[in-house]
């Protein structure tokens, strides 16, 4: 699939971004190089190959090398547990509130 200065273009305006032409040229450049590396990655024969969720080993539990694996668990524990603020205070000053929520400007103007 081949992404054109078309695309680019309708998707920076969806992202409100305004572009120029150079940038529009590098991202057109930049996207299509991509996804010409995932096709030539797509032609790898992966029959063979184990599903994992991780692309290392570090994460893995293995008791016979405490060293390597130290940082990949830890108990969970509440640490540093304070309450939370007050709604009111959290309100206080606040520029704009209808006294339950916070109210902010519309961001998707045109």
């Amino acid at each position: 699939m081949k992404i054109t200065d078309q695309d680019v273009a309708y998707v920076a305006s969806l992202a409100n971004l305004e572009l120029t032409g150079d940038e529009r040229q590098g991202l057109l450049r930049d996207l299509n190089s991509i996804l010409e590396y995932i096709d030539r990655l797509n032609q790898l024969d992966t029959s063979n190959v184990e599903p994992m969720a991780q692309v290392s080993d570090r994460y893995a539990v293995d008791s016979n090398k405490p060293e390597r694996f130290a940082h990949a668990s830890r108990e969970d524990a509440v640490e540093g547990l304070r309450k939370s603020l007050p709604q009111a205070v959290a309100l206080e000053n606040a520029p704009d509130t209808d006294g339950t929520f916070f109210r902010v400007p519309k961001v998707i103007e045109r």
